[in-house]
């Protein structure tokens, strides 16, 4: 294909968010999986202190967080419509960088949440994922189980406060223990990558559990345990989405947490997992219920606990799951067919199809 046939893409990677270290490994793994024949790629990185900067380096030094100082100068996305562009800031020069499509490969708060996605939705440009209401809703875990527990989706019980309403003495906590028993699973509301969730086994658990998860969010989610398996479907698509095969994570730890997600590759996973017949397709059918029902579009992981009984029950969505090559996501769709290049073909495909419907 001739350069000039070619599309535009721009991949954004870092953020402030606690997960940016998932964001480059991420970015990398889709920058060298893109197709080139069909997308002219260029890199914009946001800093942990929200810098926004033009890469044109190499992909090893996003990997390995090197990548700062080396050949970056500040840059941002016009909200101007009208413009469509990346302009860069070369010295008292402004380049002008027309934009087909963006990738925002960010996970975790500015990123996931919907708010740089309110920016594309401003400059009217395509972008892969969900819309900033669809990501602002399920990053918030009370929210999302306040969507699913009316569109009747099973999944654990569950209490929710802000910080302020424990400081204040508005929150009956003796109360939310009885409802749902230790050990309990204290998260953010807003987070990711189980960055801050703990598992607190008795009170005094707890009370660290939540000074954890308030240093990532002004809002927590207590759930109760739920013992079974712990199973996984990926989903991509926007009015008539598509479901992976099921996967299992054999998780070393107690629970499938950060390091287990994106450093130590010693986690097992099972894929396609060994299920009772009947039950992947139940998963698959739940996993797109719940995309549908929080409006998401292009991709998501929907994860869920297989119990001991038979039953399935929601654990998470998430709008922009991990990318590396050691995570789920891709590898998903790769066993029933989706090689990873293909997979990022398909997901540009669904942003322009999504843009294009307005």
């Amino acid at each position: 294909m001739s350069n000039t046939m070619k599309k535009t893409a721009v991949i954004i990677f870092g953020g402030e968010s606690s997960e940016y270290e998932v964001s480059l490994r991420s970015s990398a793994f889709i920058i060298n999986n893109i197709d080139r024949e069909k997308y002219n790629v260029y890199t914009l990185g946001i800093t942990k202190d929200g810098r926004w900067l033009f890469y044109e380096g190499d992909i090893d030094s996003i990997e390995n967080n090197s990548w700062i100082e080396k050949n970056t100068v500040s840059a941002i996305i016009s909200p101007d419509k009208l413009e469509k562009s990346l302009l860069v800031f070369k010295g008292e020069k402004i380049e002008k960088i027309k934009i087909d499509i963006i990738f925002p490969v960010m996970h975790g708060k500015n990123g996931e949440d919907g708010t740089i996605q309110g920016i594309f939705e401003m400059a009217d440009i395509a972008y892969v994922g969900c819309t900033p209401l669809a990501g602002a809703m399920c990053m918030d875990k009370a929210i999302t189980n306040t969507i699913c527990d009316a569109a009747g989706i099973p999944q654990a019980k569950w209490v929710a406060f802000t910080k302020y309403e424990l400081d204040n003495n508005k929150v009956d906590l003796k109360s939310a223990v009885d409802y749902l028993k230790f050990p309990i699973f204290v998260k953010p509301a807003n987070a990711g990558s189980s960055v801050g969730i703990t598992k607190a086994h008795n009170e005094e658990e707890l009370e660290k559990a939540l000074e954890v998860a308030f240093k990532e969010d002004r809002k927590v989610v207590l759930e109760e345990t739920l013992v079974g398996r712990e199973i996984e479907c990926a989903v991509m698509g926007n009015s008539e989405p598509v479901a992976s095969c099921v996967g299992e994570i054999l998780p070393t730890a107690e629970f499938y947490d950060y390091e287990a997600k994106y450093i130590n590759d010693s986690t097992g996973l099972a894929i396609p997992a060994e299920l009772p017949e009947g039950v992947e397709a139940k998963v698959q059918e739940a996993a797109k219920k719940a995309y549908l029902a929080l409006n998401c579009s292009g991709l998501s992981r929907v994860d869920f606990f297989l119990l001991d009984d038979g039953r399935i029950c929601l654990n998470e969505l998430n709008t922009l799951p991990g990318f590396t090559s050691i995570s789920m996501f891709p590898k998903l769709f790769a066993k029933v067919g989706v090689p990873y290049s293909e997979l990022i073909d398909r997901l540009l495909a669904y942003a322009e199809e999504k843009h294009n419907e307005k």
